[in-house]
């Protein structure tokens, strides 16, 4: 009897593919187990047999993590649109009833600047559940190409013909020091006062540091050192420990004693904040919903107006 070969097998099996998702995207067998609600073996026993099937190397099982061989990350791009079109589907197929219901992924580089959405959307339709992922604005845009989120909001442009994306806020860097820096008390600053100056800067590929040395470049500003960490709390805690000025985006400053905020005054430091989707996902119903309710929310709160010093970091008359 002839045997089939598999790669033109057109029975493949989806839940294979399925196991070899989860531990793709999870990047553990352990945690993909916990996640779907099996067993570890039966797990692993499943995406063994896809490699076996096809008779290749999905992953480099090395210690307690499983690490994409370039195989699986070529497969990892394709499930995640499989799977993707399969919600679709579902949504489809069940109709309204699941535009309130589901599990919606989401990368931000800022959780100061999304979590008002999220929260909005949960306190108005009980059945949503989140995953939020924080990074830089290259990483957000590359979690959300990879088909690993289903929104990304970041500060990036947008220019990729791929992506949609909304304006959702307007915002500002501003710097700060300690409040026994002797600048404390100015208020504002011109972009001229930070020649010479130690800063503190988030690391390559974060808006808020590409958008600060561009505005220092174009003014021919250049700083003593930079200390570059990775976190805005890092930020915040260097600066408190006097390694240097820190930058930050004007909403994100807050309430905290240790700090006195300056605005640096001129142009270059005004920054927009996007919704970003696949232009493909725009259509779905959590996304429309996320849209729909940063929009609103947007409006309600003056978000995209021009920011302005607040009253306790202004000039004196």
């Amino acid at each position: 009897m002839d045997t089939i070969d598999p790669v033109y097998d057109s029975t493949m099996n989806l839940t294979q593919l399925r196991a070899f998702h989860l531990v793709a995207a999870a990047g553990s067998f352990t945690l993909a187990a916990r996640t779907a609600g099996v067993s570890q073996p039966t797990l692993s026993s499943q995406v063994r047999a896809l490699e076996q099937a096809y008779g290749v190397n999905l992953f480099d099982r090395k210690g307690r993590g499983a690490r994409l061989t370039p195989m699986g990350q070529s497969l990892h791009r394709v499930t995640a649109q499989l799977f993707v079109l399969e919600e679709e589907a579902r949504i489809l197929l069940a109709g309204t009833k699941w535009a309130v219901r589901g599990h919606l992924r989401v990368a931000a580089d800022s959780a100061y600047h999304v979590m008002p959405v999220l929260a909005a959307m949960r306190d108005r339709h009980r059945g949503l559940s989140f995953q939020l992922r924080i990074g830089n604005s290259v990483d957000v845009l590359n979690l959300l190409l990879g088909f690993e989120v289903d929104v990304a909001v970041t500060a990036h442009p947008v220019s990729d013909p791929r992506l949609v994306a909304n304006p959702l806020r307007r915002d500002r860097l501003v710097v700060f020091v300690p409040k026994d820096h002797p600048w404390a008390d100015r208020g504002v600053l011109a972009i001229e006062d930070l020649a010479g100056s130690d800063l503190v800067v988030r690391e390559r590929g974060s808006i808020t540091r590409e958008v600060f040395e561009a505005r220092l470049a174009q003014a021919g500003v250049r700083p003593k050192a930079l200390f570059e960490v990775q976190t805005r709390e890092a930020v915040r805690e260097a600066v408190a420990s006097n390694f240097g000025i820190g930058v930050v985006f004007l909403s994100e400053f807050g309430v905290d004693p240790r700090f006195r905020a300056l605005f640096v005054e001129g142009p270059g430091l005004d920054v927009a904040e996007y919704a970003v989707t696949l232009i493909e996902r725009r259509p779905l119903s959590l996304v429309s919903l996320f849209f729909d309710t940063a929009a609103a929310l947007a409006a309600d709160n003056h978000w995209l107006d021009e920011p302005r010093p607040p009253p306790r970091i202004a000039r004196e008359p």
